[in-house]
């Protein structure tokens, strides 16, 4: 009876999904019957940019745009970042746009990494060689933001604002006391004086060494944007080092004297600038086109070559298996270059890495696909905000490696965490574990017992040997020495400027120079279009995988941990740690 009841209840279930699958696209179907799906732009308009929420490398996949919701309460339901490629695409569309007049960028946090904001600010400046305006406005702004904006033609701040220029910081979080308090012990194993991940379970500060690398490359990174500001604003990079360091501006009257803005004013006060440059009256309404509707303007240029250059979307933490959306799994990636690989109509890859690392193996497993495609066809890394260590591991192999002057990169180290939670189940659970094995090693290694002395040597050894296979073949790639490489490993990070200083890159530039070195060495330049990969998944991927649930799980636990959010992050991040690990420190946050 119970079984049957089972039954009963599961058919009802599914009948339910069912009819709710199919009222989705019956509404779809009447939804894109009844309109055309055009997206109108009214004459003199201007583009807002807030960027008020996470830039991805990759604008999210809406799937309920393909059930015909290009508008009303569905469309960006499950849009919880914005994709740097429809930034820049909106940007560059807007510079041919007779109907976009200007750019207003309406911004106070800006959540992105600084590889991103540097294509974003390059396209903004290349906006301004067709004579349309760009004008910023905030209340409160960040540095990040100011980087944007520091490009503007006016640059307003509330009267009642406050801007932050008091240079870089890192923050870096420490787990030892926690674990201590627990009765947990972190047995560590690593390569690499540098290799600083694993200080978070056995330190309360951050070594000398860790210390040594952090000032070097947030001072380069500092130094650069400070350089690039100071050719948009007119002044020295000296004169914005002196206004950092004495924490010069303290409120927005200052801001306007030392000329990091051109207006202390209200919204209103630039709205009223903007419409003045348009040539409307007073009384007219300024008409600001969101990015959000303004990316689904179509493309009219659109190749039809059959000509294809892959994009290869590397962003998050590399794992084993198949992965999802937020990360970058062994299996899909491996896939997705070979796919790029035996197709004949892909002519080169380029690989648009933004990852602090993870999963030694993994990384080796995409690292030999990138060894197989180079064979065949030109294949090049671009580094976005971040390819570090296994990041670095998948680039290393590529023929030329493209990078941002602030671009973090290097971090060429391996480590592992074995802790042993036999002081957490005995003295605070009271749980005891008695152990029967085979062998002397059988259950090694196991989290319930401390490590003997020849089982942390064992463990330490495989660490070294994946170590020298990762230096050896970065060396390889980078037609260097194993020795030589070697000065420049050890799990120490870098900026863009400092690794290119060192060739652990090539060239310094985004994602255009990389498909432009892509293009010419294949002989297509200017006759291609690209192949993105890995392949979006569909909404019935979605639905029927159980992703859609696990992003508005996910948004939800953001929605109410607030500001411990970045911490909910990093306890998932360590809790899925298995096996030799060549990654960052796990949370690394540089403002």
């Amino acid at each position: 009876m119970l079984n049957f009841l089972k039954y009963v209840l599961a058919t009802f279930v599914g009948l339910l999904i069912f009819c709710f699958i199919s009222l989705l696209i019956l509404i779809g179907i009447l939804a894109s019957a009844g309109s055309d799906n055009e997206v109108k732009i009214a004459n003199n308009s201007v583009l807002e940019l807030k960027l008020d929420k996470p830039i991805s490398e990759r604008d999210p996949k809406d799937p309920f745009s393909e059930l015909g919701f290009s508008s009303g309460p569905f469309s960006g339901f499950v849009s919880s970042t914005d994709g740097l490629d429809q930034i820049k695409a909106a940007i560059r569309r807007a510079k041919q746009d007779d109907k976009i007049k200007g750019i207003f960028l309406n911004m106070t946090f800006v959540d992105g990494g600084m590889g991103k904001l540097e294509e974003i600010r390059k396209d903004l400046l290349d906006f301004k060689e067709s004579g349309k305006f760009v004008v910023s406005y905030t209340d409160l702004s960040t540095e990040k933001a100011y980087y944007l904006a520091s490009v503007a033609d006016k640059i307003y701040i509330n009267p009642m604002g406050t801007m932050e220029f008091n240079g870089m910081s890192s923050e870096l979080y420490f787990f030892k006391r926690m674990l201590d308090k627990l009765g947990i012990e972190a047995q560590i194993f690593k390569v690499g004086t540098y290799k600083s991940a694993v200080e978070m379970f056995a330190m309360e500060q951050a070594s000398e060494a860790n210390k040594e690398q952090v000032t070097s490359f947030l001072n380069s990174i500092n130094s650069y944007q400070l350089e690039q500001i100071a050719k948009t604003r007119g002044m020295t990079a000296e004169e914005l080092k002196n206004i950092q360091d004495n924490l010069l501006v303290r409120d927005p009257q200052d801001a306007k004297k030392y000329k990091l803005v051109t207006d202390v004013g209200y919204f209103d006060e630039a709205i009223k600038y903007m419409k003045d440059e348009i040539g409307l009256e007073e009384k007219d309404k300024l008409e600001l086109v969101q990015l959000s509707k303004y990316k689904k303007v179509k493309d009219k240029n659109i190749s039809t070559s059959k000509n294809r250059i892959a994009l290869i979307y590397a962003e998050g933490d590399i794992v084993d298996g198949e992965g999802d959306e937020d990360n970058i799994g062994s299996r899909r990636f491996s896939d997705a270059i070979r796919d790029a690989r035996l197709d004949e109509n892909v002519k080169a890859i380029v690989l648009r890495i933004s990852s602090p690392g993870g999963s030694a193996l993994a990384s080796d497993v995409i690292w030999r696909e990138v060894q197989l495609a180079r064979e065949v066809k030109p294949v090049i890394a671009s580094m976005s905000d971040v390819a570090a260590s296994g990041g670095y591991y998948i680039a290393m192999g590529a023929d030329t490696i493209v990078a941002h002057p602030n671009t973090i990169t290097g971090s060429i180290g391996v480590f592992g965490v074995v802790p042993n939670m036999e002081g957490f189940l005995g003295d605070k659970l009271g749980i005891t574990v008695d152990h029967v094995s085979t062998g002397k090693f059988s259950d090694m290694p196991t989290v319930t017992r401390p490590m003997t002395g020849q089982e942390k040597q064992i463990m330490q050894h495989q660490i070294d040997q994946i170590y020298e296979v990762f230096t050896s073949k970065a060396a390889q790639g980078r037609n260097m020495t194993q020795d030589q490489l070697k000065e420049y490993a050890s799990g120490r990070v870098w900026s863009g400027i400092e690794a290119k200083e060192r060739k652990l890159v090539d060239v310094y530039g985004g994602l255009d120079e990389a498909l432009a070195i892509a293009a010419k060495k294949a002989g297509v330049e200017g006759d291609y279009r690209l192949k993105e990969l890995p392949a979006r998944k569909t909404f019935f991927d979605e639905l029927l995988g159980g992703s859609m649930g696990s992003k508005a799980k996910d948004q939800a636990i953001k929605a109410e941990m607030g500001e411990m959010y970045p911490l909910y992050k990093l306890y998932k991040k360590a809790s899925t740690i298995v096996g030799a690990q060549a990654r960052m420190p796990f949370e690394m946050v540089v403002e």
